[in-house]
């Protein structure tokens, strides 16, 4: 049985008319079900009502894409032109969202007519019914300690993010068992679980998307059970397959509050268009081992160049809301270095709405055992947890990186980060933060910028860690087109460049002068491009200087 991709239009009336009326009373923002905030900082982190605030939005994919080695542009809508301001993301996020059911997992239906349910201090009970056909499938809860209502953490399979240090941080755990709604072990024409029972054991839809669609039919049972013992206030977590699971709940599900993916692996977070090449586990493997892609992906595992959309699209349709990766560098196999890839080509989504605290990604770990409690995650974790469960506290974003598994976004894109207005708040509810930095960065991030006389600007952003950083310099012409242009640095001391991309380089320590190779000189006026590179030490601290030919 195919699902129809047409679910889109199907609620478009109805939340259109929710929106004009909530509009005309001014209270747009009641979209929001909860709101984090830190007053200190001015952070406000708003989340969507429902599970797919977009679903008004007209999208009309073309028939072909051309091939593009590079990550496809975030910001750049089907239509060729580029979103401009922040409110534009909304409709902008559901093409992607389009375009991922399409090509990557199999259409996720909206909420069936009949979906019932139980919540009890010990488990919840999902029953829904589709079409004549019905299907039930449980979870089990466990409570922290104190007075509830509690937020909740779905954990896949109980096997996810350190479960005591989550119930020490006041939210309740709710143990999802994703075979009941997809199983595994199954061939694509006779796929078994609740999903398939509902739509069909032939659907094209891949058992993370169905996976997905269970986590959102529990949400919708806490909705509808008053709130006594859990708020819905979600995250998510899982690690390896059920990371994979876990991003795609966070993906596809607008009130998810924090999505908390672990050592995900291929179908996870790492960039199709890398993951091979890394020596990770291959597209067409995991394609073969198990239907956790949808059928549509098929075509692409050979060629992930043809696909239009990657990963890191993936990780910007999670923003604004909370989003903690944690990776592991120490096995190739799980592709840690396309994960990261991902992870910086999101943040520049995060950065453009103006909520770059809100996404950490984190492979800096001593710890090389697959799924293992890392105590590099605990506190960030608690933080986590405290921000955009319990609504209090702060949260630090960033990429941190290992040097053994380092990603370079430079190397992936040809496209630029805009600068998008505010505008009028629009019905996503994504609102701008105030009080952060306004780097893309890690633990150590610093974005300095010097504009000479010779008009063009250069600004620095590090992903640093102990004993070693990578620095991405980006060089924008001013009002005038520019020939050439000369970057020059001083590191400080001890640091020393070990190898940089795109870029001629005069000296590796002290004072370095970057000049442009033969295919990155020529610069319109207003144009930018990148180079990078990698040192030892530490780069905190430096100011580039631009000089224009």
């Amino acid at each position: 049985m195919i699902i129809s991709s047409g679910r889109l239009r199907v609620r478009s009336a109805v939340l259109m008319f929710a929106v004009a009326v909530l509009a005309l009373a001014g209270t747009v923002t009641a979209l929001a079900r909860s709101t984090t905030a830190n007053a200190a900082a001015g952070d406000v982190v708003a989340l969507a009502g429902v599970e797919d605030d977009g679903a008004d939005c007209p999208v009309s994919p073309p028939g072909s894409f051309p091939s593009n080695s590079r990550l496809p542009d975030p910001f750049t809508k089907l239509n060729g032109q580029r979103i401009t301001s922040q409110s534009d993301w909304r409709c902008r996020r559901a093409e992607i969202r389009e375009l991922a059911e399409r090509h990557v997992y199999g259409d996720k239906p909206a909420k069936p007519a009949g979906v019932t349910g139980t919540v009890s201090t010990s488990g919840i009970t999902v029953n829904v019914s589709h079409n004549g056909r019905s299907a039930s499938f449980s979870a089990g809860v466990q409570l922290p300690s104190g007075t509830g209502p509690f937020p909740a953490v779905i954990v896949y399979g109980g096997f996810g993010g350190d479960t005591a240090t989550i119930r020490a941080a006041g939210a309740a755990i709710i143990t999802f068992d994703p075979y009941t709604v997809g199983r595994e072990g199954t061939p694509r024409t006779n796929k078994q679980g609740a999903f398939y029972t509902l739509y069909g054991n032939t659907s094209p839809t891949g058992l993370l998307m169905a996976w997905a669609w269970g986590v959102s039919r529990i949400i919708d049972v806490i909705e509808s059970s008053g709130g006594s013992i859990l708020r819905a206030d979600i995250g998510v977590t899982g690690c390896s397959r059920f990371g994979k699971g876990a991003f795609a709940a966070g993906v596809f599900d607008q009130r998810v509050a924090l999505t908390m993916p672990i050592e995900s692996g291929t179908a996870g977070l790492p960039v199709y268009r890398g993951v091979n090449a890394e020596g990770g586990q291959t597209l067409s493997s995991a394609y073969g081992e198990q239907p956790w892609f949808g059928d549509a992906f098929s075509p692409y595992t050979g060629n992930p160049n043809t696909t239009p959309i990657d990963t890191h699209s993936l990780v910007a349709m999670v923003a604004p809301r909370g989003l903690f990766v944690m990776d592991n560098p120490h096995i190739t196999n799980l592709g840690p270095r396309s994960a990261s890839v991902a992870a910086l080509g999101g943040a520049e989504v995060y950065k453009a709405l103006g909520v770059q605290n809100n996404l950490l990604y984190h492979s800096n770990v001593t710890d090389g055992n697959h799924c293992a409690n890392r105590t590099e995650w605990r506190t960030p974790l608690t933080q986590a947890i405290n921000k955009f469960l319990r609504n209090t506290g702060t949260f630090t974003g960033g990429v941190t990186m290992h040097s053994k598994a380092t990603g370079t976004l430079s190397q992936w894109r040809d496209w630029t980060t805009p600068t998008l207005t505010t505008g009028p708040t629009s019905t996503t509810t994504t609102t701008t933060t105030t009080g952060d930095t306004t780097t893309t960065t890690t633990t150590t991030t610093t974005t300095t910028t010097s504009q000479q006389p010779g008009g063009c600007t250069a600004t620095v952003s590090l992903n640093q860690w102990t004993g070693g950083f990578v620095a991405t310099v980006k060089v924008t012409a001013g009002s005038s087109p520019v020939s050439g242009w000369t970057v020059a640095m001083t590191l400080p001391s001890g640091a020393t460049v070990t190898n940089s991309w795109n870029v001629n380089r005069s000296g590796n320590t002290g004072a370095v002068n970057f000049t442009n190779v033969s295919f990155n000189g020529n610069l319109a006026a207003g144009q930018s491009t990148e180079f990078g590179y990698q040192a030892t030490g530490s780069g905190a601290g430096m100011t580039p200087t631009c000089t224009a030919r």
